[in-house]
């Protein structure tokens, strides 16, 4: 007789199971981490092929997609809770490790996912892709999350506002803090403004559609979108915004280059350039900074309209035949060359419209791109500065006396905007220019809330377009 204990039959080894929309969601995070990638170009190829293998339908599209956009969004504010959860400094963390973590806490603390569900999608996750060890100390900071709500852990981990204002809205809306007074300096005013402003920032942006002169009309995009999916533009006579969820890629006048995906805030800068007060010869345009080609295809369409050609030039070899693409079928004269507008190919005096959208830290679009903010820096600014400068000062040489450059970037960083415009005026780091401000504010007819001029800022919060500065400068010798 055999007096040993029975031994209980060991517990069958389970192989963690992979959630094709997490595992989706974790990939783009690691590209936009380890390759400085941006969501907005790594997640539509990722879903196109999960829709492809019959993994996804459309609402595991959207639910993908809000976890990396969300995640992205809110990774300072979910970063400041994670760290309170932890016993080390979160710089010890793994970058896998805390993409799983900061997806696990907005689906937690920015979804209606329920908690229970959140916990174990995303510890399975970290099975999946970290391992059994690392999935442990998932469940266990997550666990800690879910003790309490968003308003709960932010009350927790972000200063007063009276104790350090700038801090308390960098952790509650999730921006850096030099972001933060940025803005803020930029915006002027009291609270209630730069709090709506950070919000807007972490809003979801509309699609919306452009419909260029000629080839397209926004009767033609709002019957092939249907009356529960399409809404006329708030602001430019050219825009169409679709309803959440829809593929613009679906629509024949986008697949034919005769509509396209086009901010709100850019549809203007091209339109307010080519409504600029003109005397005498009108035939020559030029967009000096074209690609990826939004604003080259709008102005190209409008030059064409008046019998006047244009000349998109693109540093960059892959933008310039991004610029190619968006321009083929218009019924004008147009030419796409690869050049630098610091050294540009064309003589002096040569045009009489240019648009110089320059390149510049991008604070402007942050809804579009959340990435930006964090791989962002202080120090970034000043090596655009120089450059910005220069394609300035290079244009208002290659404009006619008479003619008119519009300066714009997608930043409203004072320091990229009319810091910019001065000095090339006032000849700081050259000579100087002789131009004369064009008040650019009725060039944006019906656009409210445009500011004292003669400059205009657009913002998301006030104008729902991304925050596009433009000046207007006409060359006077």
């Amino acid at each position: 007789m055999n007096d040993q204990p029975r031994r209980r039959p060991a517990t069958p080894h389970r192989r963690p199971q992979k959630d094709p929309v997490r595992f989706l969601a974790f990939e783009a995070l690691r590209a936009v981490d380890e390759r400085d990638a941006y969501a907005n170009l790594v997640l539509p190829p990722l879903l196109k092929k999960a829709r492809a293998n019959g993994d996804f339908d459309n609402r595991d599209a959207a639910l993908a997609t809000e976890l990396v956009y969300g995640t992205l969004r809110r990774q300072g504010t979910y970063d400041a809770i994670v760290a309170a959860c932890i016993d080390r400094p979160l710089r010890e963390v793994d970058p896998p490790v805390l993409d799983v973590l900061n997806m696990g806490v907005h689906q937690l603390l920015g979804t209606r996912i329920p908690t229970h569900a959140a916990v174990s999608a995303s510890v399975e996750l970290a099975r999946v892709v970290l391992g059994e060890g690392r999935a442990k100390f998932v469940n266990a900071v997550l666990r800690k999350v879910s003790a309490d709500d968003l308003d709960g852990w932010v009350a927790r981990v972000a200063p007063s506002y009276e104790d350090d204002a700038e801090d308390h809205l960098a952790i509650v809306h999730s921006h850096p803090r030099w972001v933060v007074s940025a803005l803020w300096d930029a915006l002027g005013g009291g609270r209630a403004g730069i709090e709506d402003l950070l919000e807007a920032d972490n809003e979801r942006p509309e699609v919306t559609l452009v419909a260029r002169p000629g080839r397209s009309t926004t009767d033609e995009l709002l019957e092939a979108l249907g009356e529960e999916n399409g809404l006329p533009g708030r602001w430019s006579p050219y825009a169409v915004r679709m309803a959440e969820g829809g593929e613009p890629g679906a629509l024949t006048a986008v697949q034919e280059s005769r509509a396209g995906v086009q901010d709100e805030g850019s549809q203007l800068v091209a339109a307010a350039l080519a409504n600029a007060p003109l005397e005498g010869r009108d035939t020559r345009w030029l967009d000096g900074c074209a690609g990826p080609g939004g604003k080259a295809a709008l102005l190209a369409a409008l030059a064409a309209g008046r019998g006047a050609a244009l000349l998109a030039a693109e540093k960059q070899p892959h933008r310039a035949r991004l610029v190619e693409r968006s321009l083929v079928g218009n019924p004008g004269p147009y030419q796409v060359i690869t050049a630098d507008g610091t050294r540009p190919p064309w003589r002096p005096d040569t045009f009489d419209r240019i648009l110089m959208d320059v390149p510049c830290s991008g604070l402007g679009a942050l809804r579009r791109r959340p990435e930006a903010r964090w791989r962002r820096r202080k120090e970034d600014l000043e090596s655009f500065a120089p450059l910005q400068r220069g394609l300035l000062r290079e244009a208002l040489k290659a404009v006619r006396i008479g003619g008119v450059v519009g300066y714009a970037t997608c930043s409203p960083h004072l320091a990229e905007t009319r810091v910019v415009v001065e000095d090339v005026l006032k000849g700081r780091g050259g000579a100087p220019v002789e131009a004369e401000w064009v008040d650019a504010r009725p060039l944006m007819p019906g656009v409210p809330a445009l500011g004292d001029g003669p400059d205009v800022q657009l913002w998301p919060h006030l104008h729902g377009t991304d925050a596009m500065y433009l000046a207007v400068l006409r060359r006077t010798g």
